[in-house]
């Protein structure tokens, strides 16, 4: 069976290797990825956060996909696709003595074509969403990375509709234009005239779908310009079944972004629930999911349920290495919980005790905060003690520098920073209810009387702060959590157990960065 024949060939790839990078699963998940092409049957693997920040499980289904004797296609990111084709596939191709073609595009090479694919989840999603032709059904497909897989899906399915937009519907109806230039003005003067907020955008208001409404009352759907017309279908759903609790998976979320000091806006709307709409495509070929830390929980059901996976397929999530991979965390027990105003002053204190005491320490120093204004603040704080050393949100560091940033910063950029000897993070990353996206989908969840903290902002943020902690795990860092609901709140249980293998650390001293240092020049 093909399992036994990519065990024993990995197992002689990797004692071949010298220095190759080490990973105790490595033949286990070969034979697991190996079994469901064989089987036909998909699967769900969690490597661990460290491993997927490091990127070592690669090498495993790589050479599974190669052995396969038939036809793979890889959904991946381009830089992962870039590894993958320069580094680790002609490095196992060399080994396993394979001639299998290897393709990297946006649709399927035609013909009988027997290789590899590699795909970005964005065209092979476009694909599978609109039914296209340009991926045969039954291929067997891996998608690298689905940690990413809902906003991927999301992004997918958002239908904008932008300032240039308008323009072409005035030019597919002139005899509306005036009632377009009309509902246009109307909804400027609706949105401009809301107290701005950090994140420059918001929620349609009732009367904002009015005219949105009336506009396309006046209009012949069929001959809008296609983006209209799919805004259209989507807004459709939202007016005829938003509030239907019978048929949730129909709601969807209509929200405007600003340019305030251009003066424009732009309208978004997208599906709340994904499930319905991917269960489909999960049935038209096996598919094998790898992501780092999905959930506590080996099955994961609650990604399962939001992505529709809800059909039977064998799930693994593999262990970390408590020697290896644990974390140094300081938690400050007497800190003020972050809704107090006493947190912000107490917090920036904390922080600014932090840095200087990690002052011997050679290495970067990360300052993660998810709330806008106070990040900024954050920023002017410590560039008045530390002058250039400090920048926020910016990849050009000194090599004991100090980065600002927020969560999505700190995620999209973490792979070509160096890991940080310390990292201190202001508060959870649970998703604000200030973000009226994520406000609009927490009333979503209290319309089905369902628990939104657990089923979605808990689990985001436990995903979120696995993610970024991760390279801590490599350079033997420390992890400062100066957020105390992880020991005043019942859910900081979970948060623990999500950031383990860790060490407890109750107190600070200057010498538990130097003996850091000590560790890492060993």
């Amino acid at each position: 069976m093909i399992e036994a024949e990519v065990h024993l060939s990995l197992h002689n790839f990797l004692r071949s290797q010298a220095g190759f990078p080490s990973w105790p699963h490595h033949l286990t998940m070969a034979r697991l990825v190996a079994r469901a092409l064989r089987l036909g049957r998909s699967a769900l693997i969690q490597v661990g956060a460290a491993c997927g920040y490091q990127g070592r499980y690669r090498t495993s289904f790589v050479a599974s996909a190669l052995m396969w004797h038939g036809p793979v296609i890889i959904v991946a990111p381009e830089d992962v696709q870039q590894r993958l084709a320069k580094v680790e596939i002609p490095r196992l191709q060399q080994w396993l003595q394979v001639n299998k073609a290897i393709r990297t595009g946006d649709a399927w090479p035609g013909g009988e074509f027997q290789g590899l694919l590699l795909v970005s989840p964005e065209a092979w999603l476009k694909a599978q969403l609109s039914s296209s032709e340009n991926f045969p059904s039954g291929i067997p497909t891996i998608i690298d990375g689905v940690d990413g897989l809902e906003d991927w899906v999301r992004e997918e399915l958002t239908v904008s509709l932008e300032a240039h937009d308008w323009d072409q519907l005035m030019l597919a109806c002139p005899i509306q234009a005036e009632v377009i230039r009309s509902a246009r003005a109307q909804l400027t003067h609706e949105l401009f005239k809301r107290p701005a907020n950090p994140y420059e955008c918001y929620l349609i208001s009732l009367a904002e779908e009015e005219i949105l409404s009336r506009l396309y009352s006046a209009l012949e759907i069929s001959s809008l310009p296609d983006t209209w017309k799919q805004f259209w279908q989507q807004f459709q759903h939202r007016n005829g079944n938003f509030s239907a609790l019978s048929d949730s998976s129909a709601a969807s979320l209509l929200w405007a972004t600003i340019a305030r000091r251009q003066g424009l806006f732009s309208l978004h709307c997208a599906p709340i629930e994904l499930g319905e709409i991917l269960s489909p495509i999960w049935q038209r070929q096996p598919v094998v999911f790898i992501g780092s830390a999905l959930e506590p929980e080996t099955e994961a059901p609650l990604f399962r349920h939001r992505l529709g996976l809800e059909d039977e397929l064998t799930c693994l999530k593999f262990s970390s290495d408590t020697q290896t991979e644990a974390i140094q965390l300081y938690i400050p027990y007497q800190l003020p919980l972050p809704n107090t105003p006493e947190f912000q002053s107490a917090f920036i204190h904390k922080v600014l005790t932090l840095v200087c005491l990690s002052a011997t320490a050679s290495g970067l120093t990360v300052v993660l905060v998810g709330d806008v204004p106070l990040k900024a603040q954050v920023g002017a704080i410590l560039a008045s003690e530390f002058g250039s050393r400090v920048q926020v949100e910016k990849t050009c560091l000194d090599e004991n520098g100090i980065l600002v940033s927020g969560w999505e910063f700190w995620r999209e950029h973490q792979k070509v920073l160096p890991a940080p000897q310390l990292l201190a993070i202001a508060t959870l990353p649970l998703p604000s209810l200030e973000n009226p996206i994520v406000a609009g989908r927490v009333a979503h969840y209290k319309r089905l009387h369902q628990d939104w903290f657990r089923l979605y902002l808990l689990p985001t943020a436990l995903n979120e702060l696995q993610r970024a902690v991760a390279p801590l795990r490599e350079s033997k860092g420390i992890v400062a959590l100066l957020d105390s609901r992880v020991i005043n709140r019942s859910y900081g249980a979970q948060v623990l157990a999500a950031l383990s293998p860790l060490a407890r650390i109750n107190y600070l001293d200057p010498n538990l960065f130097s003996s850091a240092t000590e560790e890492d020049s060993a």
